[in-house]
């Protein structure tokens, strides 16, 4: 792994810097789980499609500038550098974007990803239900055969995005019959199509930043099958481990908040062991950039994202809490009027949960990495 960037990357990294600097907004944008704001962050979208910083790593037919893993993983320490404001289409084009690279259908493809990358469609996460939280293979929502396609039914919550989205994807039964994994399907759904009923679930904040997807024999097309019928469970695969390794938390997201968190300690400081804790944050959030390094490369070499990805999950949510209690310690009682910190660590605290909580992650790291036999559950 060379840790020097090549004249190709500095450029690139320059070019991203600049355009930056110039054009990200001097106030916030409202909170995009608020309609105003929603809508505020979907015109920041299209402004990056506009100048081709919006997924950078896409081929350029797709709205991509056909740039390397590495200079994805630049643009985004670059991003949270300048304080860009949050993407509010991160479930579409982090996640759903690189099923469909992998899985899709050229049809959907050139369907799908322009829109997604202009921000003319935001995607909303449909995993979870009411019995079937981090452990997906238990969900009961059905997919019936029909003329032309499918009739879906059934309940999906905490869905990120849902109360103002305009899509969703998720996992259905197909097959009535079967267990567990086997016998899923992956649809991607309209939430304005008729038998789709969204309510938002209000936050302590009030704010819906999450919704209850409820579905009554909602028509969906083949064309909206990604991958096999009945194969979902693989293909869901593909999601998972980018929610969970490469793509959704990039380094520059906490190598931001670790800086940050250095320069409040030298405004303030503190006791000694508060200091410590600011070195190991910034010290962790300068190991998980080293090992996204190392990602980058296996994955330019060929190699995948696999159930190690469990391993990076774990580290970076755990990061994120230790980082904004730290903060929090610092600040004292003044925290509770700083909202930058304050919602920092309310969203932290989400981390260990979602995307698969820590016990599954666990899990994955006890049976497929390290091997050791499967307990009875």
């Amino acid at each position: 792994m060379d840790l020097d960037l090549d004249e190709r990357t500095l450029a690139f990294r320059d070019e991203a810097r600049a355009w930056l600097a110039a054009n990200v907004p001097k106030e916030p944008l409202a909170s995009f789980d608020t309609a105003e704001g929603f809508e505020q962050h979907r015109a920041w979208e299209a402004e990056l499609a506009e100048a081709q910083w919006s997924v950078v790593s896409w081929p350029a037919e797709f709205g991509g500038r056909d740039a390397s893993l590495l200079e994805w993983v630049v643009f985004e320490e670059e991003y949270y550098r300048a304080g860009a404001p949050g993407r509010v289409s991160q479930n579409g084009i982090f996640m759903l974007a690189p099923t469909l690279f992998s899985h899709g259908t050229d049809e959907q493809r050139h369907r799908v990803l322009p829109k997604m990358a202009r921000g003319e469609e935001i995607w909303a996460q449909a995993w979870s239900e009411p019995e079937a939280g981090s452990d997906i293979a238990a969900l009961r929502s059905m997919a019936v055969r029909t003329e032309g396609g499918w009739l879906l039914s059934g309940q999906k919550t905490w869905s990120s995005r849902a109360a103002f989205a305009d899509r969703a994807f998720g996992l259905f039964r197909s097959d009535p019959e079967s267990k567990r994994h086997k016998g899923l399907t992956y649809f991607m759904v309209d939430l304005r199509a008729p038998g789709v009923q969204v309510r938002p679930i209000r936050q302590l904040d009030g704010e819906p930043g999450f919704a209850e997807i409820f579905l009554d024999e909602v028509f969906v097309p083949d064309a909206d099958v990604i991958g096999e019928p009945g194969e979902g469970w693989r293909v869901a695969m593909t999601t998972a481990n980018n929610e969970r390794g490469l793509s959704l938390r990039s380094p520059g997201r906490f190598l931001a908040a670790a800086d940050r968190l250095l320069a409040l300690w030298r405004r303030q400081g503190g006791p000694a062991a508060l200091g410590e804790r600011v070195a190991d944050a910034w010290i962790g959030a300068r190991a998980y950039q080293l090992y996204t390094f190392g990602t980058v490369t296996r994955l330019a070499e060929g190699g995948e994202l696999g159930p190690e990805s469990s391993v990076n999950k774990l580290f970076w949510s755990h990061l994120d809490v230790a980082l904004h209690e730290t903060a929090l310690d610092l600040l004292g009682p003044v925290a509770e009027v700083r909202e930058d910190w304050l919602d920092g660590w309310l969203f932290s605290l989400a981390g260990p949960i979602y995307g698969g909580t820590d016990q599954i992650q666990r899990n994955t790291v006890a049976e497929r990495l390290l091997g050791l036999p499967r307990g009875d559950r």
